[in-house]
C-alpha cells in the first residue's frame, strides 16, 4: 500500500478521537458490562427446582446468558460499523471537502483503502476490547468462560468488517441515510435468511435450507455470527447431536462450526466489496 493510505487512515484515526466517538462507545460498554455483571451476580439466588442452583447449573445459566449478551453486541458492531461507514465518503463529497482533496497526487482509491483500514481499526478494536471485557467479567463472577472465546471474537470481527465494507460501498453510492437504511435492511434480511436456513433444516425443506446458504454467499455477516455463537456455546450443548436438527431454527443455536469454504468466501467478499467501492468512487462524479 502507497504512503498516502496510511495517512488518510491516520486522519481517520484522529478524526474519531476529536469527535470523540471512542470514548462515548467505551462509556456505553463500561455501562453495559457493569449491568450485565450484575445480573449475572444474582445467578446463585436464582432456585433451580426449588433448591439452589449447582455450580454446573450456574455455568449453564451463564453461558446461555453470554450468548444472548454477545448476540446484542453483534448487533451493536455490525451497526455500529455500518454507520460510521456510510457518512465516511458521502459526507465529505456533499461538503466539498473531496473536491478540495482529490485535485492533489491523492488516488481516490487511496482515500478508500485509508478509510477503511482506520474504521477498521476502530471497529476491531471496539469489538475486541468490549467482547473481551465482558468474557472477563463474567469469568470473575460465575467462574464460567464460553468455550473458545478468541476464536468467537474474531467471528465478531469479521461480521463487522463485513458490515463496514459493505457500508463503506453505499458511501459511495447513496447518500449517508439512504446508505444506512440500504445497508441495515439488507442486515435484517440476511439474518432472516440464516433462520430460513435452520427451518429448512429442521423440515428438510431444500428450499428455505437453499435460501438460507443464498443469503450467506451474498452476504456473510449472518453466517459469520452463526460462527461466533457456535464457539460460544456451553460444551454440554455442543454435544448434544441428537437434538442439533428440532434446535436448528433457533436462532440462539449452532450444531456445527462454519466450513472453511465459507470462512475463505467471508474474506474474499470483504475483498470484492472493498474493490467495488473503490471502482465507485473512482467513477463518481464529486
Amino acid at each position: 500500500m502507497s504512503a498516502p493510505v496510511f495517512v488518510i487512515m491516520s486522519l481517520t484515526l484522529r478524526e474519531a478521537s476529536r469527535r470523540r466517538l471512542l470514548l462515548a462507545a467505551m462509556f456505553l460498554t463500561l455501562v453495559l458490562v457493569a449491568a450485565s455483571t450484575w445480573v449475572f451476580g444474582r445467578l446463585t439466588d436464582i432456585p433451580c427446582g426449588g433448591s439452589p442452583c449447582s455450580p454446573t447449573e450456574v455455568k449453564l445459566l451463564a453461558g446461555t446468558l453470554v450468548i444472548l449478551i454477545t448476540f446484542m453486541y453483534s448487533f451493536v458492531f455490525a451497526l455500529g460499523a455500518v454507520f460510521v461507514a456510510v457518512p465516511a465518503v458521502a459526507a465529505e463529497v456533499e461538503s466539498g471537502i473531496s473536491q478540495a482533496m482529490l485535485p492533489r497526487p491523492l488516488r481516490r482509491s487511496d482515500v478508500i483503502l485509508g478509510k477503511w483500514l482506520g474504521w477498521g481499526i476502530i471497529v476491531s478494536g471496539y469489538t475486541i476490547a468490549t467482547a473481551g471485557l465482558e468474557f472477563a467479567a463474567v469469568g470473575a463472577i460465575t467462574g464460567y468462560t464460553p468455550p473458545y472465546p478468541l476464536t468467537a471474537i474474531a467471528f465478531l470481527v469479521s461480521e463487522g468488517l463485513v458490515m463496514l465494507t459493505l457500508g463503506l460501498l453505499f458511501s459511495t453510492l447513496l447518500p449517508p441515510m439512504a446508505g444506512g437504511i440500504v445497508a441495515l435492511v439488507l442486515f435484517g434480511v440476511a439474518w432472516m435468511g440464516g433462520i430460513a436456513h435452520g427451518v429448512g433444516v429442521l423440515l428438510e425443506n431444500d428450499a428455505a435450507r437453499n435460501v438460507g446458504l443464498a443469503s450467506r454467499i451474498l452476504l456473510p455477516a449472518d453466517g459469520l455470527w452463526r460462527g461466533a455463537l457456535y464457539h460460544l456455546q456451553p460444551t454440554v450443548l455442543t454435544e448434544i447431536s441428537e437434538a442439533g436438527r428440532y434446535l436448528a431454527a433457533n436462532p440462539f443455536w449452532e450444531s456445527s462450526p462454519p466450513a472453511a469454504g465459507f470462512i475463505l468466501w467471508s474474506g474474499l467478499w470483504i475483498a470484492l466489496v472493498l474493490a467495488l467501492a473503490v471502482l465507485s468512487f473512482e467513477r463518481k462524479e464529486l
